[in-house]
């Protein structure tokens, strides 16, 4: 039987755990913390339960596929709620909006009707090329990309008309949409890959459609609840998670990964090595030093990595009940924020953020009669010169603040119970996470497909990465598919 060493628990190698798993390999997880789920996994705090990370669960088929092929039902594992509309998101001019998946057609042409009047046929026209645009692509984003002849495959020479990795998306956009508000609903989108959508290549204007076309998810108890439900298939065929076990350095002989050293000293042999750490801190940490190539550690740093995220968890002793259960506040200068963030790396003092407010959907969150609230800022990554042991207690103030004055969770001070707030320097020391860029490495055109690090990292043998940092690509769909892809290759190399 063929053993497989899986570095991390997080959702990459659990995808690929359980399709390795169910085609009889012998697979070995060992997870550093206590706990599955890596950035997709549970926070507790006090009675009030989070989510860390991802919040809006989309292309719901691309796990339920997975969980197919190994002869199972996702249906069995979690209780999946659509949300509808899907979001408020919400303008410095007050205005707001309500989208509804494309199921709900009529009432998505009532609410563009009733804040953009006149835009409901550039929507469809975006809905229909975006539709041919996604059915383009979507072959390209499950293979692997080892090198430039991997561009002459007839999948990917198809696509090349819709890739519009010449604009941005927000240029995409503007192909479609005149209203800047309307333009904006459709672009802040690639904050789920931590870039502008002034810079993200128009690629990625397919985010939005696919919230649209296949809509937005809430799982009961939260997101992490995928994770769990992972392990738990992994488990039933055969396979073993080990908590807190964390591994110190990935054994070689020259460039070929044959086990992993774990910290108590035991040594782990393996016939393939998936390591699902965070790309860049993983290679920097458990590769050792004569044996990296193209990603030694200065190589690393010089990369282009996403934007960080200043996290405030509240647990709330009433709910807010008026509020939906996904909520996008804008700035009054969005372009001028996002510039902050990735260009000029300094602190708006007008930004946007996000608030999830899933005690409306979900009782099981917080004790009866109260809420767990998620807000996420947008902010620079650690290549910025902010202090954040400084900077901490003044910005989670002026967030609440906003939380107030334009979010509408009016008293909300008044209202908290616990609070747990995690820093970009939070993230990097922490969490593990290189840069503190939670979206890992930037999706510049140079920094995707072959140029991004291959799903069997380049230079090494028995050596595979999943997760944000390969093919193809951060947000927990992709990140899935990335596990997916590297199961692929391990069974054709039997």
């Amino acid at each position: 039987m063929k053993k497989v060493i899986i570095i991390g628990a997080g959702p990459g190698g659990l995808a690929a755990g359980m399709l390795l798993a169910s085609k009889g390999y012998d697979v070995n997880i060992f997870e550093k913390r206590d706990h599955i789920g890596g950035r997709n996994s549970l926070l507790k705090v006090g009675d009030f339960s989070f989510d860390l990370g991802p919040t809006f669960f989309l292309m719901k088929y691309i796990l339920e596929e997975i969980f197919t092929e190994t002869g199972r039902n996702l249906k069995d594992y979690v209780k999946l709620m659509e949300l509808n509309p899907m979001y408020r998101l919400k303008f410095s001019d007050k205005k707001e909006f309500y989208p509804y998946s494309m199921e709900n057609n009529e009432k998505m042409r009532e609410e563009i009707q009733r804040v953009f009047p006149g835009e409901y046929e550039n929507y469809i026209k975006y809905i229909e090329r975006e539709e041919k645009k996604f059915q383009s692509l979507l072959p390209c984003l499950q293979v692997p990309y080892d090198s430039f002849l991997d561009f002459l495959k007839p999948n990917f020479m198809k696509s090349l008309p819709y890739l519009d990795a010449h604009k941005s998306i927000y240029n995409v956009l503007s192909d479609y949409f005149t209203d800047e508000e309307l333009k904006l609903s459709f672009t802040f989108q690639a904050k789920y890959i931590g870039m502008s959508p002034w810079e993200a290549p128009g690629t990625f204007s397919i985010i939005s459609y696919l919230e649209h076309k296949f809509g937005v998810y809430h799982v009961e108890g939260g997101l992490n609840k995928l994770s769990n439900a992972m392990g738990k298939a992994i488990e039933e065929e055969g396979g073993r998670i080990s908590f807190s076990d964390p591994v110190k350095e990935i054994l070689f002989d020259g460039h070929k990964a044959i086990g992993v050293l774990l910290e108590d000293g035991r040594e782990v042999f393996g016939d393939h090595i998936i390591m699902n750490a965070d790309f860049a801190q993983g290679l920097k940490s458990l590769v050792p030093e004569s044996l990296k190539n193209k990603y030694r550690d200065t190589r690393l740093y010089k990369k282009k990595y996403s934007c960080s995220t200043f996290m405030i968890y509240l647990g709330l002793n009433r709910i807010y009940d008026n509020l939906p259960h996904h909520n996008i506040i804008f700035a009054e200068d969005y372009k001028g924020n996002v510039e902050d963030m990735s260009k000029r790396k300094i602190l708006s003092e007008d930004f946007s953020f996000y608030v999830q407010n899933p005690s409306v959907t979900d009782s099981t969150l917080a004790p009866q009669g109260k809420s767990a609230l998620y807000i996420l800022v947008p902010v620079p990554n650690n290549k910025s010169d902010i202090d954040w042991e400084k900077e901490m207690t003044d910005y989670k103030n002026k967030v609440l603040e906003a939380l107030e004055k334009k979010g509408n969770f009016k008293g909300i001070r008044e209202c908290i119970e616990v609070e747990k707030v995690i820093t970009p320097k939070d993230w990097e020391t922490e969490r593990d996470v290189y840069l503190g860029a939670t979206f890992n490495l930037g999706h510049q055109v140079s920094q995707m497909l072959v140029f991004r690090p291959h799903n069997k990292l380049e230079g090494y043998e028995n050596f595979y990465i999943v997760g944000g940092g390969t093919h193809p690509g951060s947000g927990l769909p992709t990140i899935y598919e990335s596990g997916r892809i590297v199961s692929k290759i391990i069974l054709k190399e039997k």
